[in-house]
Order: C-alpha cells, then structure tokens, then sequence
C-alpha cells in the first residue's frame, strides 16, 4: 500500500473552523510535496489542547482511499 509522510502542525485556532462547522477538510503537504486534502475528522485522536503536531503516515489504496493515519513522531 502507498504510504505519505507527513509532518502537520496545525494550532487548536487553525482547527476552530472545523469545530464551528464551517470546515471538514484539512489541506496538508507530504514530505515529497504532495497536496493532501483530508478529511478533519481523522485528525480527532490526536488533537491536544495546543492543537494538532507531529509526524504521521498516510496510508491509502491504489484507488486513493485512506486506509490508516498513525502518528511515527512527535
């Protein structure tokens, strides 16, 4: 399976929109450059009180559909 490399750094006031439901979707950049734009909702568990950082995997299917998003790194 195709894995992306990320590394997110989204504040708790960046993410205020999702949480007001004026956003679902996240635009975020793998380490190679590739444009994700994921829905908010994956990014749920690892949402703290400062907001969203780390390094994570991306993992999707041939027909791009998410499979699995870990966090690998603080």
């Amino acid at each position: 399976m195709p894995v992306l490399l990320l590394d997110i750094a989204l504040s708790a006031q960046s993410l205020l929109a999702v949480y007001q439901g004026r956003a679902n979707r996240v635009l975020v950049s793998s380490r190679d450059g590739q444009r994700v734009n994921l829905p908010a909702h994956h990014l749920r568990p690892f949402l703290t009180h400062a907001g969203v950082y780390g390094s994570f995997a991306l993992e999707f299917n041939a027909a791009g559909e998410l499979l699995s998003l870990r966090k690998i790194s603080e």
